[in-house]
């Protein structure tokens, strides 16, 4: 059975200044619906996603401003931080980790500028929302196999295929360092790597 994340709830004190902040951003309104003065439910969607916010009055015992680390997907770290400062948000300067792994909590071990090798998953801005509430913005270029919905695999053209396979090479070399021996399986590993790929949307969600 597919257990897929659906809403990401945010705890906020004033809920009109927090949906004008994100509608700012450019993320589309669910709905906006309220029971009486003690119970309001505000959802938006960041533009590509599957997973929604929502924040309002009497949604969450959570105090404002205490959402720390929830993590948006993009394909470009540099546009989306244009982006979002062109939208009014406080943006981070974009950064990766001293280790080389996930970020840290708060600014520890961060290091200015994209990952040197701009590897996937390896560079990030953060931003707050107006009660506090941070995110994290991820460089997302290329999806670790078995991270997606699996779909039909398809190729544009040969060109196409040559260069999936390429990468599967490169990959899988990396694979067996890791395994410490030849992998017999590497057909089945191959088929994986591509058909994973494949499905990747080309946006990052």
């Amino acid at each position: 059975m597919d257990t897929k994340l659906e809403i990401v709830v945010l705890p906020v004190s004033d809920v009109d200044r927090a949906k004008n902040f994100y509608q700012a951003l450019g993320w589309r309104e669910d709905g906006d619906v309220a029971t009486g003065p003690d119970f309001r439910v505000v959802q938006l969607t960041p533009p590509g996603s599957a997973c929604s916010i929502i924040f309002g009055t009497g949604v969450t015992s959570a105090a404002p401003g205490s959402a720390d680390g929830p993590h948006l997907v993009v394909t470009d770290i540099e546009a989306a931080r244009t982006e979002l400062a062109s939208r009014g948000a406080q943006v981070s300067d974009v950064f990766h980790d001293a280790g080389g792994v996930f970020h840290h909590a708060g600014a520890t071990a961060r290091v200015t500028g994209p990952d040197p090798n701009r590897q996937s998953y390896g560079s990030w801005l953060s931003f707050a929302d107006p009660d506090g509430n941070s995110w994290f913005v991820q460089e997302v270029t290329t999806r670790a196999p078995g991270r997606v919905t699996p779909g039909p695999v398809a190729y544009a053209s040969a060109a196409d295929l040559a260069g999936a396979m390429r990468r599967a090479s490169v990959a899988h070399g990396k694979y067996e360092e890791q395994l410490g021996r030849y992998d017999e399986d590497w057909p089945d590993w191959y088929a994986q790597y591509m058909k994973d790929e494949s499905n990747a949307p080309a946006t990052g969600e």
